[in-house]
């Protein structure tokens, strides 16, 4: 096998300046890292991950744990995370969970046996901050993203879930409707009981109480979206507005509406949150509330990286504020953003 020495000799540098290209140092000169480079390609060598692992106790590794691919929302969230991690020389392995305990429980043992050097996570639903302490143990820094399992001891970074659902009731409220339905979600989760809030904080500003027939739920999927607003609008008096938990739930339930015969924007208001791509190509286009989620994972992984690096400051709690996208789908006719 090609040593150290023998991509030196081939790239006309010293051995530690090889070294240091592999150690991704900036103190290499851009012109003599291709050098190098070429040189390692032209010799055949293979950096021995490992044996560097054992030396410097790092693994370059990051895990990724989310609850939901299938979700752009997620699938978003990593690519910002993932990002920084690769300006940084370290490689993410994401995986996701599907709501599963057990799941969830195979992976984070997984990531512990590799020694990953740092964990984001988005926590399957029920998940206990006793499920986090092995990392806690083993000295490898955990950021919760979206969801907060324990926001005393683990950084958390997520949107203001709350006030974007407040904003999204408050949107319908102002367009008149008074007969406005929540559909939410049946995953137990610290995001779930924010925008459940924010919807009942809306309505109590304005004397309205929580009636128990408009309040619904779904799993994240189109089609159990679609069955719980089949089952709203089959109500002797239906909602004359839908505020939902995310894009997902309200384009389901928008199918729903289209097949009773009805027009969202027109006969019935509809309001996501999260605003995937789809929301806005999706016709009549979604009005949502937008968190950004690329910046979500972009700043989850800068604090990670922190903490990776020896940072000891008390837990760290970032919201990021929401904004609506006002579209088709609410009545509106616009396409705005507040």
């Amino acid at each position: 096998m090609p040593t150290l020495s023998d991509v030196a000799r081939h790239a006309g540098v010293s051995r530690s300046t090889v070294s240091l290209v592999l150690r991704e140092s900036p103190l290499v000169a851009d012109g003599t890292r291709a050098r190098v480079r070429e040189a390692m390609h032209a010799c055949g060598y293979v950096y021995n991950r490992h044996a560097a692992n054992l030396r410097t106790g790092g693994t370059q590794t990051i895990g990724i744990v989310v609850s939901d691919f299938t979700n752009p929302f997620y699938a978003e969230l990593a690519a910002g995370a993932e990002t920084v991690f690769d300006q940084g020389g370290q490689v993410a392995f994401v995986s996701h969970t599907e709501e599963s305990l057990p799941r969830q429980e195979r992976f984070l043992r997984r990531m512990l046996e590799q020694r990953v050097d740092g964990v984001l996570i988005s926590a399957a639903g029920g998940t206990r901050a006793s499920a986090l302490q092995p990392f806690v143990d083993a000295g490898i820094p955990v950021v919760q993203v979206l969801r907060a399992v324990d926001s005393r001891r683990f950084d958390y970074v997520t949107g203001d879930n709350r006030l974007g659902v407040s904003y999204a009731t408050e949107h319908v409220l102002g367009l008149g409707h008074r007969r406005i339905a929540y559909l939410g979600t049946s995953v137990a989760s610290s995001v779930s009981e924010e925008r459940n809030a924010g919807y009942a904080d809306a309505l109590g500003r304005h004397r309205l109480d929580v009636a128990p027939e408009l309040v619904a739920t779904s799993i994240p999927r189109w089609s159990d979206a679609k069955q719980a607003m089949t089952t709203l609008l089959s109500l002797a008096r239906p909602p004359t507005a839908l505020v939902c938990f995310n894009d997902l739930l309200a384009l389901g339930a928008m199918l729903a509406i289209t097949e009773s015969g009805r027009r969202p924007g027109r006969d019935i208001a509809v309001v996501g949150f999260d605003d995937i791509e789809l929301a806005s190509v999706w016709r009549p286009g979604l009005t949502t509330v937008a968190v950004r989620p690329r910046e979500i994972g972009r700043e989850a992984g800068r604090i990670l990286q922190e903490r990776i690096a020896g940072s000891r400051r008390p837990a760290e709690r970032v919201q990021l504020a929401p904004r609506l996208v006002v579209r088709e789908s609410c009545g509106a006719n616009a396409s705005t953003e507040a």
